[in-house]
């Protein structure tokens, strides 16, 4: 018999995810100071994934990323973080919020430059098939039917 997921949780009595960053090396180490705690994993969600993430002062979300299926959407709750696009940069602070449509192209991260740290809900949709660029770095990431992201460098060459 399975065990049922809980109706509520207090979100931050989630456990931290215990894998700190999907990206390979080099790439795995910019992303210290970030934590999240995979709230959708929870509730065993499916089709869409929440995480509650914190961002410790002078550390970043991702690189920068566009996703050609994924919709993604950020909501801060506490502190502030840049959003980077390429647009340019934009200041957020708690209550505001950011959302990127798939296909859109339109590569970003949040970097956190104020003394303090930010908290910050992310949403994305688990489309299969979904193709992640990285226009600053040389990789790229393909979400595997198995629910895996499969890295790349961009001539193909497996990480």
């Amino acid at each position: 018999m399975t065990e049922r997921p809980p109706i509520a949780v207090a979100a931050l009595d989630v456990p931290l995810r215990l894998k700190a960053s999907n990206y390979p090396e080099p790439f795995a180490s910019l992303m210290a100071g970030r934590v999240k705690r995979q709230l959708g994993e929870v509730f065993g969600l499916a089709n869409f994934g929440v995480n509650l993430v914190r961002l410790a002062s002078g550390s970043r979300s991702a690189l920068r990323h566009a996703h050609s299926r994924q919709d993604e959407f950020v909501y801060v709750l506490e502190g502030e973080a840049v959003l980077v696009t390429d647009r340019g940069e934009t200041a957020l602070g708690a209550g505001m919020c950011a959302g990127f449509r798939a296909g859109s192209g339109d590569a970003h991260y949040l970097l956190n430059r104020s003394a303090g740290d930010a908290l910050y809900l992310e949403i994305g949709d688990r489309t299969p098939g979904d193709e992640v660029s990285y226009p600053d770095d040389d990789i790229e990431a393909r979400l595997g039917g198995d629910g895996r992201w499969q890295f790349v460098r961009k001539n193909g060459e497996p990480y």
